[in-house]
């Protein structure tokens, strides 16, 4: 059974919308605790599915059930900012599964996903604050808001359903540790549980040992450094976990490291040139070294699992995964391939989240000081290649990240055949009886790189990796479409910028998102004839100055480039003053209707997403 719900509050009036997603059964309900209470008691087993509800909607719901005010409720959520659970132990009397759509989203709101599905994201007009209880008009107003974020909640569990598929396979995998009672935790909770972890008290967080693999002699000092932080770590009194966090956060090394600077520290290894980078095959051969399954091997193979865990859960979901990569290797066609990659994800997700459970306090699973001997001994370990890997003549290093290394090397067989050796011979002192640690290597044909967490590089089989500003995009991450394809396919197909934004006519492609936050009162669009001013003596700067602005109060607005000169900026209000939304044009206007199937009016400036892609692409040492 699976119940997708969504409630709206206010000081006299409480409405939820809810559909059986069984029976296709909707259920709108205005004030009327008995027909909750039927709803919740035909229900109790089954999943209660929304956006948001795990620290919004299920307090409302229980609140309800207990009989206490979800408006006040409602107001410790919303306007004090405190958590739910923190109202009253009274919830806990309350059995409810949840499960939360919003954190397949990234933990965006759900106005700023239905606008990246080009939807309908006007907001009802009745407000949250009215004094007084609801007219039958508002009623029906609010009810048919309500039910569009119910279906629009439907239509994003579809879209993400990979992470609901996810999870349940998870419990499927080990219905020994877990049931669908852990569908609502995260993937980090449902390891710590899928392990049998224990909560236990360390106090050796700080005892640090560089691991007998690694053999470092020009940048030792690095590891020095490593040895001289932790040791001085022991010696300091940390009064809480704030002051312990700052210690972590202030802790980093800059240093060059085969000619680029590198930053060394408890977030990773990254490292890249100052410049950017744009390299193809005519400079030679170009490589990603990448470190399989990096942190969970390196677990493994060190015994650095959590000291929390009761079991050899671990070892079975990284063995099972395995397997199902070689399947996925030795598939036949496309379907096949797609298969076995969603069968690896309960794993994948297990496997991953395992590093960031040890380092909180509040997960079972926690254990900093073996999530340090992983996270430290992990940099150490890829400065080590690096180090051997600098013997090749012509070697030079585009970056260093988390899990692996982007070179170029000299397009010979000498090279290749050094590289090779270098990376066979750092896996077998890396590996240990427990658990190999492998290198896989990804021959790249041209890269794009602006700094470490931005590039697009393009490999031999004309297959594309990009992230950062030129990451791919999806229906629920939609931002400036156009400007991320015109940058794209300029890279990629070296079609120029112009002719990708002209040859657009969808119009959701040049939507740009913003939203109001809490810090804010209102939204005003300047818009009326604007009054000319010039500025400037030898330079003269054109100013237009607006007398008259429209007045808005919704969170959310899609807004567009225009060439219509009554058009003027969109503003944040705050205590008067005003300020414009970062990253939206000095000319544009509003549409917060859907825009699905539409196509360009006439009045959009294309020239302004031009300028976009090329300020891009000029970051990326591409100036057009």
């Amino acid at each position: 059974m699976m119940i997708i719900y969504d409630y709206e509050v206010f000081k006299y009036d409480w409405l939820v919308v809810a559909v059986d997603m069984n029976t296709g059964e909707e259920y709108h309900i205005h004030n009327d605790t008995e027909r909750l209470k039927k709803l919740h008691d035909s229900n109790a087993n089954g999943v209660w599915v929304g956006f948001n509800n795990r620290h919004y909607d299920m307090y409302i719901h229980k609140a309800i059930l207990l009989g206490l005010n979800p408006k006040k409720v409602n107001d410790w959520i919303i306007k004090e900012g405190r958590e739910g659970w923190q109202y009253t132990t009274a919830f806990n009397q309350i059995q409810m599964i949840n499960y939360d759509v919003m954190t397949a989203t990234g933990r965006i709101g759900l106005k700023t996903v239905e606008a990246f599905l080009y939807d309908d994201i006007t907001e009802t007009e009745v407000p949250f604050d009215i004094d007084r209880p609801l007219t039958d008009e508002e009623i029906q107003m609010t009810f048919k808001y309500c039910h569009m974020d119910v279906m629009q909640t439907i239509r994003i569990m579809l879209l993400t359903s990979d992470v609901w598929d996810a999870t349940i396979g998870i419990i499927k995998a080990f219905p020994d540790m877990v049931s669908i009672k852990d569908v609502g935790d995260t993937e980090s909770r449902l390891t710590a549980k899928v392990l049998g972890c224990i909560r236990r008290e360390y106090k050796d967080e700080f005892d640090f040992a560089i691991l007998p693999c690694i053999q470092l002699k020009k940048y030792k000092f690095v590891a020095d450094w490593f040895v001289q932080i932790m040791s001085e770590a022991k010696a300091l009194n940390f009064e809480n976990e704030n002051e312990k966090r700052a210690w972590y956060k202030s802790k980093s090394l800059t240093v060059e490291i085969a000619g680029i600077p590198h930053t060394f520290g408890f977030g990773g290894l990254h490292g890249a040139e100052n410049k950017p980078v744009h390299m193809s095959h005519k400079d030679g051969a170009g490589y990603h070294v990448d470190v399989n399954n990096y942190y969970p091997s390196m677990l493994l193979a060190w015994e650095l699992v959590t000291r929390a865990a009761t079991n050899d859960n671990y070892k079975i979901v990284y063995d099972t995964r395995k397997e199902l990569k070689k399947k996925q290797k030795a598939a036949k066609d496309k379907e096949e391939v797609k298969k076995w990659k969603k069968a690896q994800l309960p794993y994948k997700k297990m496997l991953n989240a395992l590093s960031g459970a040890m380092k909180d306090i509040t997960n079972p699973a926690y254990d900093p000081r073996n999530n340090n001997l992983m996270c430290i001994n992990g940099q150490l370990m890829l400065l080590d290649l690096i180090e051997h890997l600098e013997v090749i003549p012509g070697f030079r290093l585009i970056q260093s990240n988390t899990d692996g290394l982007i070179i170029w090397l000299p397009d010979t067989d000498e090279a290749f055949e050094l590289l090779d050796d270098i990376c066979y011979e750092w896996e077998q002192r890396c590996s240990t009886d427990n658990c190999d640690i492998r290198l896989a290597l990804d021959c790249i044909d041209e890269i794009y790189q602006r700094d470490v967490n931005n590039y697009l590089w393009i490999d031999v089989n004309s297959e594309v990796e990009r992230i950062g500003a030129v990451k791919p995009l999806s229906p629920i991450d939609n931002d400036l479409p156009i400007v991320n394809k015109a940058v794209v396919d300029y890279m990629v197909h070296k079609t120029p910028v112009k002719d990708t934004v002209y040859n657009c006519n969808e119009f959701g492609m040049f939507q740009k998102i913003v939203k109001l936050s809490s810090l804010y009162n209102h939204v005003e669009h300047e818009h009326c004839e604007p009054r000319v001013v010039t500025t400037g003596v030898r330079v003269k700067k054109t100013n237009y100055v607006y007398d008259s602005t429209d007045k808005y109060v919704n969170k959310s607005y899609r807004v567009f480039a225009s060439t219509d000169m009554s058009d003027g900026r969109i503003l944040k209000i705050r205590d008067g003053e005003r300020s414009k939304f970062a990253n939206t044009p000095d000319h544009c206007f509003i549409h917060n209707e859907s825009v699905e199937g539409m196509t360009v009016p006439q009045k959009l400036d294309r020239q302004y997403y031009i300028d976009k892609a090329n300020k891009i692409l000029a970051g990326f040492g591409e100036r057009r």
